[in-house]
């Protein structure tokens, strides 16, 4: 074999070994990714049952109960639309109605979210920059443009 064509043969092979890591890198990642909805969006374009997914906004005021088998229900708004959430762990100790909180879990079939984790704001200032920028769409936020959490 010529070296002109030892050298094609070997940048078709390294091309071949690339492209399988980046293909495989790919299938590894794609269970990973997790989108986030406000509470409007899912009225909007619901994902599938079953989608790992982020919900943000407000806890609704009146809306914590327990639910059976040491859970919680709750309802997630962002002021335009709402969403019900059941939870069952225990939840953050900043945890409550009116604060801000991120959901990850899955839509059931019966349309309520099952929360697998449950994130509050950890401090006065604080916002999840998902949920500022889905409360300022919905036109409910009440911070400042430049606060923390904020884009």
């Amino acid at each position: 074999m010529r070296h002109r064509n030892r050298r094609l043969a070997t940048i078709a092979a390294a091309g071949t070994v690339l492209i399988a890591a980046v293909a495989l890198g790919l299938f590894a990642l794609r269970d990973a990714v997790v989108f986030f909805y406000s509470p409007s969006e899912l009225a909007s374009e619901p994902p599938a049952v079953g989608e790992r997914i982020r919900v943000g906004g407000l806890v609704a005021e009146g809306s914590v109960g327990d639910a059976e088998n040491d859970g919680f229900v709750f309802v997630i708004t962002d002021g335009a639309q709402s969403v019900d959430v059941t939870y069952f762990g225990i939840l953050p100790d900043l945890f409550r109605e009116g604060q801000g909180v991120v959901a990850e879990g899955r839509m059931t079939e019966e349309g309520r979210f099952a929360a697998e984790t449950v994130l509050a704001k950890h401090d006065e200032t604080y916002m999840p920059p998902e949920v500022a920028e889905a409360l300022r769409e919905a036109g409910t936020w009440q911070g400042e443009e430049g606060e923390p959490g904020t884009r």
